[in-house]
């Protein structure tokens, strides 16, 4: 015979709901699956949950709450994949609220915090949004080795590939599809930007620096950070779930910018670096490091005091990066330098913002990811080059783990729950 729920039981429903609320929006937000698994557990623990147990993957949580001698199992899924950066840094200040104060929480009070936090509106309408990302681009383009014609050509470019994006993505329409689109838009807009300018008497124009940079603002760098970040961790089932789902939205702006390529008769290939002398260059790397960090985390709608964090830390990292790399040190090992360093810059700044690590860490280590030689990868994969597809992809995919394997190190060294296993 079917019972009634004791109010015990009644109660443990309810404070089951909350944590899994507060779980979903941090997964939604786009963080990794070790963080929405804490902001899960403090929650709980605040009202009043024994303990709390949860698996978490790209798009679904299973979570099972224990009080007493009862227990409740929820799953949950969610659809949307994307980053909202404030929205992690809210639920991080209610969830560490809720640890500090020691005292115990209701859940109509978690309930209507988690309200508040759903409801608030995204800090940048679309356009604006997609100004960031022209800006992250055009500083792409400098470090690309391109100049003053291919960052305006990817400024353009990236503001109307990502309001596209926006603008689709906000209709519901497939990622995937949506990442061609936006990447095919991007594409065409610069050649035809550049083509007018080159009329108009601009001299010798940088297609591959340009054409690639104007993309780069698709290129999956949350996940591809926190899906490494979940696989050292040993949380296999989302680090890999996160990394397929990276690889697949690189694919999907590869094959669009590589469908263009042969159409207009182009070809990706690395271009010589612009006679800058070296004092000049250095101040214009730091210049650009700094400007594409920042129009990143503003892309990823983080506040403005969250943002220059980020930019700050990226800005150095990047130059290094750069610098050691023109010394002749293999890139995966320059990028590992980096995102070392990043990762304890940002575990520094980090709580005297009162933001989340990954707020930080992640905008400045994107602006590293090799998205260039992914793209290149998937071009000469789409010819038949197979040889030159697998050098450039072998590149990218190293530089991405030593990415991952710096902040790693950094988080072991300055978090005692990443340095030892409980």
């Amino acid at each position: 015979m079917p019972t009634q729920p004791t109010d015990d039981e009644l109660e443990l429903i309810r404070q089951s709901g909350v944590a899994l609320r507060a779980g979903r929006l941090s997964l939604s937000a786009g963080t990794g699956s070790y963080r929405v698994k804490s902001s899960m557990a403090r929650v709980a623990h605040a009202i009043g949950v024994d303990r709390h147990e949860a698996h978490v993957t790209l798009t679904e949580i299973t979570t099972t709450s224990h009080r007493g001698a009862s227990f409740r199992t929820e799953v949950a899924e969610v659809r949307t994949v994307g980053i909202n950066a404030d929205r992690l840094a809210e639920l991080e200040r209610l969830a560490g609220s809720l640890a500090r104060s020691g005292r115990r929480a209701t859940v109509d009070e978690v309930s209507a915090e988690l309200d508040r936090i759903e409801r608030k509106p995204l800090l940048y309408p679309d356009v604006v949004n997609a100004l960031w990302a022209a800006v992250a681009c055009a500083a792409f383009a400098f470090l690309n080795h391109g100049g003053l014609v291919e960052m305006a050509g990817a400024f353009a470019a990236a503001w109307l590939g990502q309001l596209c994006r926006r603008l689709l993505l906000h209709r519901g329409l497939n990622q995937f599809g949506v990442t061609m689109v936006a990447a095919t838009v991007a594409c065409l807009a610069y050649l035809g930007l550049v083509s007018v300018l080159h009329g108009l008497g601009a001299t010798e124009v940088r297609h591959a620096a340009g054409y690639v940079s104007a993309v780069l603002f698709l290129v999956p760098g949350f996940p591809l950070v926190t899906g490494g970040l979940d696989l050292a961790k040993l949380d296999f089932s989302a680090g890999v779930a996160r990394l397929t789902y990276a690889l697949m939205i690189l694919t999907s702006a590869a094959l669009a910018v590589w469908g263009v390529s042969i159409a207009v008769g182009l070809t990706p290939d690395p271009e010589a670096g612009l006679p800058v002398a070296p004092g000049l260059l250095l101040v214009l790397r730091m210049l650009a490091s700094f400007v594409g960090v920042l129009g990143f985390a503003l892309m990823f709608n983080s506040p403005w005091r969250m943002a220059l964090g980020a930019a700050g830390v990226g800005m150095l990292a990047n130059t290094g990066r750069l610098y050691l790399a023109d010394t002749g040190l293999a890139p995966q090992a320059a990028a590992a330098g980096a995102a070392l360093v990043v990762g304890l810059l940002a575990a520094v700044l980090a709580p005297r913002l009162g933001v989340p690590r990954v707020t930080v860490s992640v905008p400045a280590v994107v602006i590293m990811v090799p998205g260039v030689s992914a793209y290149r990868s998937v071009f000469y994969l789409s010819n038949g080059d197979t040889t030159q597809a697998l050098a450039y992809g072998v590149q990218a995919g190293l530089v991405v783990v030593a990415l991952a394997v710096g902040l790693a190190v950094a988080r072991m060294l300055t978090d005692r729950e990443w340095a030892f296993e409980h």
